[in-house]
């Protein structure tokens, strides 16, 4: 028979270990508090500085997105600001987003910035991704506490295949949780080809601005979908998103 109390401490560390990710979000939370603070008094440096910390560590928001576009487009880093609206797209696809990322690159139409109903639900799902893991991890607990209540009950051995799912869910959501994978084309102008050499058919000559769906790596070549079509593009071309 398996030692309940052995099982029931396996348990609690694992919710301790959820918790803990929990306060760290909530620390990340209050810095961007501070952040959103400094640019509401123009200090957009500062703001930047906490703004771009928390994007490099993934942490971001449509609202922080768009502010951070906001401050790079004012000191004339075009580039940037197209990055961050673009992966602002990717959070809150709206027309308003193209119309300004035309502007900034110069651009009369764009590719790659279509969206489909699937696309939109993972985007939705890895928008919220913390509250999903949060409400599994509030199952986990009462999981747990039902099994240990109900095994000192009965004197049975509790049943885990609930809490096996749980953690299962809990693990997947926090790991393998993400959405499409994307790039920005950054570099003017870039080629893209039929094959990933030099050697390549030429596909098309683009701009700066244009999205591509980056399916694989393959040495210094992306393997992208362009206009519904496998193609390869130069990793130095591109800013994943």
């Amino acid at each position: 028979m398996p030692n309940v109390k052995s099982i029931f401490l396996t348990k609690l560390l694992i919710f301790l270990s959820i918790s803990l990710q929990s306060i760290h979000c909530q620390a990340d939370v209050i810095d961007l508090k501070k952040a959103d603070s400094l640019f509401n008094t123009r200090s957009y440096k500062e703001a930047m500085e906490i703004y771009d910390s928390s994007y490099q560590s993934g942490i971001y928001s449509p609202a922080m997105l768009l502010k951070m576009a906001f401050i790079t487009e004012g000191i004339g880093d075009n580039e940037r600001a197209t990055l961050y609206l673009s992966k602002y797209y990717d959070l809150s696809p709206n027309p308003q987003a193209i119309t300004k990322i035309k502007s900034l690159t110069g651009q009369t139409s764009l590719q790659g910035y279509k969206v489909s109903d699937g696309r939109r639900f993972m985007i939705f799902l890895t928008e919220y991704q913390d509250y999903i893991v949060g409400l599994l991890a509030v199952f986990l607990v009462l999981s747990i506490i039902t099994s240990w209540v109900t095994s000192r009950k009965s004197g049975k051995s509790p049943t885990f295949w609930p809490t096996i799912l749980l953690i299962i869910l809990i693990f997947g959501a926090n790991n393998f949780l993400d959405g499409p994978h994307t790039g920005l084309v950054t570099s003017s102008p870039t080629f893209i080809v039929t094959e990933p050499s030099a050697g390549g058919e030429l596909v098309d000559m683009v701009e700066p601005g244009h999205r591509v769906r980056i399916k694989s790596t393959k040495d210094i070549w992306y393997e992208v979908e362009w206009k519904d079509k496998k193609a390869y593009i130069k990793k130095e071309d591109v800013t994943r998103l």
